[in-house]
């Protein structure tokens, strides 16, 4: 008789960890969960999501599993950036005691860095999840010079890594960090698990089926360019706009809708809990994500939407996920960034075409489930795994 095979034990490397609300979080913990249920041994070192001088290990329950988290205190933040001098002792700590067979790195990170200098990590095969580039921005001086000092540490954590996961063909053929790298990098989209999506409690409908009522969810800064669908909405009778999140543009944003005389008609929900989130899912029409830059590299609230059977319209920035996620006329629309004309046609033909709103909808659903289910991620970065550790069978 011979020994069956010891699980696989993975070492995540991310940012945060929910409940921190952010579609990297959501991805891990799903992640984390799914590879549990295939036998690996998922355990994660991420950062306190508040100001603390003190770091904090747990077991995050999903219900079915027991994931271990261990929570990095962070005393400040930079451009962002959480600063943790107890992170590398920790990530020293964890690969002493638990003999992680892999790390896995969910990029952009600062603190993983680390890891280039400690000799027990480097050990270990790496595989980086290239979640999106740091954009040396044109919005943004201190983004510019930080990604200058930040550039040969990210080269140096790529050319140690085994392999590189990137989230979408177009980010792939689009990343300048990447160019060198592309031998070592593999496509597998994100994913989410459905059944971790709060649903409301009772079935809701909009009080007036003539307004198109659009739904967009994410922090309130320059590169999501909801100042573009604020002005889409001057231009688009019977549509009303409903804004999820809080952020440094708010004021700005509330202006601008005051400014075009539309205060009645751009609701500004501020934070809302998974409960009041699930609700605006419910009766929304559809999902607008008007992002400006290619640090949206993906869109994962696009896959919440889809996974609602929402049509989803989206600006179709060059090198970025959103457009390859969304597809045009069949899912939903695309609209030029930096547009509101555009993206205040696209949302007229949706209100004045319910019928096909809502085949671009069950379409975005039939989508969702063939590509975006985490089950189906999973399998690939287990895949990806497989290469990482010199293992030739990769089924």
């Amino acid at each position: 008789m011979t020994d069956s095979p010891k699980p696989l034990k993975v070492l995540h490397i991310g940012k945060y960890f929910p409940p921190y609300a952010g579609g990297m979080e959501t991805y891990l913990r799903d992640l984390m969960a799914a590879q549990a249920r295939q036998g690996l041994e998922p355990e994660a070192l991420v950062h306190q999501s508040e100001l603390s001088r003190t770091s904090r290990a747990e077991l995050y329950e999903t219900g079915e599993h027991k994931l271990p988290v261990t929570r990095a205190a962070v005393w400040a933040r930079l451009l962002f950036t959480p600063l943790s001098p107890t992170f590398p002792w920790l990530l020293n700590t964890i690969i002493k005691q638990q003999k992680p067979d892999l790390l896995h790195f969910h990029m952009p990170n600062v603190s993983a860095f680390w890891a280039l200098f400690l000799p027990g990590a480097r050990s270990i095969p790496w595989v980086i999840h290239w979640h999106s580039d740091v954009l040396a921005s044109g919005h943004s001086l201190g983004l510019r010079l930080f990604y200058s000092l930040y550039r040969p540490f990210e080269r140096a954590l790529l050319r140690h890594s085994a392999r590189v996961i990137v989230t979408s063909p177009p980010y792939l053929k689009n990343s300048k960090p990447l160019l060198e790298f592309q031998g070592k990098c593999e496509v597998v989209p994100l994913g989410l698990d459905p059944a971790n999506l709060t649903r409301p409690n009772a079935l809701i409908k909009q009080s007036d089926e003539a307004v198109l009522r659009v739904l967009a969810v994410g922090r309130l800064t320059y590169y999501k360019g909801f100042e573009f669908l604020v002005q889409a909405a001057s231009l688009c009778d019977n549509t009303e706009i409903h804004l999820v999140g809080t952020g440094d543009q708010e004021n700005k944003l509330k202006a601008l809708a005051k400014e075009l005389c539309i205060t009645n008609r751009v609701v500004f929900h501020g934070h809302l809990t998974d409960q009041e989130l699930a609700s605006q899912f419910a009766v929304c029409d559809c999902l607008c994500l008007p992002s400006i830059e290619r640090t949206e590299a993906f869109g994962m609230v696009l896959l919440e939407a889809m996974s609602h059977g929402k049509a989803t319209v989206v600006s179709n920035v060059p090198g970025s996920g959103m457009g390859w996620v969304v597809t045009d006329g069949v899912t939903g629309y695309h609209a030029p960034p930096e547009d509101g004309r555009s993206l205040a046609e696209s949302l007229r033909q949706l209100r004045d075409n319910r019928d096909n709103m809502h085949q671009l909808g069950n379409n975005g659903l039939a989508r969702f489930n063939q590509l975006f289910h985490i089950e189906r991620s999973a399998s690939g970065v287990r895949r990806v795994y497989s290469k990482a550790i010199g293992n030739v069978d990769t089924g």
